[in-house]
C-alpha cells in the first residue's frame, strides 16, 4: 500500500476547480444557489444593470437573477451564459424590449387582467417597446385619462385573484397627488390585486433618453408653466397648439427603437407590471 494514495497534494493541486458554463436555454431547470428558488428558464434579457435570466417555478412565479455564476443544475454548480444568438445559422429576432421574439406566434386571447396607463402617450410608448411581448402574453393596456379616474375604473373593473390590475403612474414621488392616490388604492378593498408603480418624471416624454434627440438633457421648465409647452419652447419647436404638441411627441416617439432608448426608471416599472398581471392567484 502506498501511504500517499489519496493525498490532497498528490497530482496538480494548484489547478483551480473549473465550473462549467451552460447556455440558459428556454425550459432548462436550474436553482439559484443563494435563495433556493428553482424554476425553468423563461427568458434571458439585456437590461441596464447587466444581463438577467428569468425563472418560472412550478407555481407560476417569476423571478429574475443576474446571469453568471451561482446556479445549480442537478445539484452541480454551473455558470449560466446567454444562449447562442443563432438558430441553424439564422439570427434570433428580438423584440424592442430585448426579449427573444416568438416566431409565427399569434396573439393570445386577452387575459382578464389589465394594465392601466395615464395617457395616450404612455400607451403609445409601451406599445412601441413592449407591444410584441404584451400580445404574446395576452395583456391589454387601457387608458385612464388621468390618475384621478383610477378609483372609479377599479370599482367598475372589480379586480380579483384572476383579474389583476397594474397601473403605471407619471411623477410618482413622495408628497405628490399621484402618491396619495396610489396609497389610497393599495389600502383599499382591491389592494391585494392591484399594483401601482410609477416613474419620477413629470411626463413620460422625459423617460426617453435625451441623447436620442441629440440633446444633453431635457430642459428645466419653470413651475407654473405647462411642461410640454415649456419643453417645446426651450427646444425651439412649435408649441402654440395641441397639434404642435402632437407633432413633437411623434418626433420623440420616432427616435425610440428599443428599450435601450428609455430610462431605467421606466423600464423596470413596466417589466414589474407585466410580471404582476401575468401571474394569477
Amino acid at each position: 500500500m502506498n501511504r500517499y494514495d489519496g493525498d490532497v497534494l498528490n497530482g496538480n493541486w494548484r489547478r483551480p476547480r473549473v465550473v462549467p458554463e451552460l447556455p440558459a436555454t428556454r425550459d432548462l431547470v436550474v436553482e439559484d444557489a443563494e435563495t433556493g428558488f428553482c424554476g425553468a428558464v423563461v427568458r434571458c434579457e439585456k437590461v441596464p444593470g447587466g444581463p438577467t435570466v428569468t425563472l418560472e417555478d412550478r407555481h407560476g412565479r417569476l423571478r429574475a437573477f443576474p446571469l453568471g455564476p451561482g446556479f445549480l443544475v442537478d445539484g452541480s454548480p454551473v455558470i449560466l451564459v446567454r444562449p447562442s444568438t443563432t438558430n441553424g445559422g439564422n439570427p434570433l429576432r428580438r423584440t424592442a424590449s430585448g426579449s427573444v421574439a416568438v416566431a409565427d406566434a399569434r396573439a393570445r386571447v386577452a387575459l382578464e387582467s389589465r394594465i392601466y396607463v395615464e395617457g395616450r402617450h404612455d400607451a403609445e410608448l409601451v406599445e412601441k417597446v413592449w407591444g410584441d411581448d404584451l400580445r404574446v402574453e395576452g395583456v391589454v393596456v387601457e387608458l385612464l385619462d388621468g390618475v384621478d379616474h383610477l378609483a372609479d375604473c377599479l370599482a367598475d373593473f372589480g379586480p380579483g385573484p384572476q383579474r389583476r390590475v397594474g397601473v403605471l403612474v407619471d411623477h410618482l414621488v413622495a408628497g405628490s397627488k399621484e402618491s396619495r392616490v396610489a396609497t389610497s388604492v393599495t389600502e383599499g378593498p382591491f389592494g391585494r390585486h392591484v399594483l401601482v408603480v410609477g416613474h419620477p418624471f413629470i411626463d413620460v416624454w422625459e423617460a426617453v433618453k435625451p441623447g436620442c434627440l441629440g440633446i444633453e438633457a431635457w430642459p428645466v421648465v419653470p413651475r407654473g408653466t405647462s411642461w410640454k409647452h415649456g419643453v417645446c419652447r426651450e427646444l425651439g419647436w412649435p408649441h402654440d397648439t395641441q397639434a404642435d404638441l402632437a407633432r413633437a411627441w411623434q418626433h420623440i416617439l420616432s427616435r425610440v427603437t428599443s428599450y435601450d432608448d428609455l430610462e431605467p426608471a421606466l423600464l423596470g416599472r413596466v417589466e414589474e407590471l407585466i410580471d404582476f398581471v401575468t401571474v394569477t392567484g
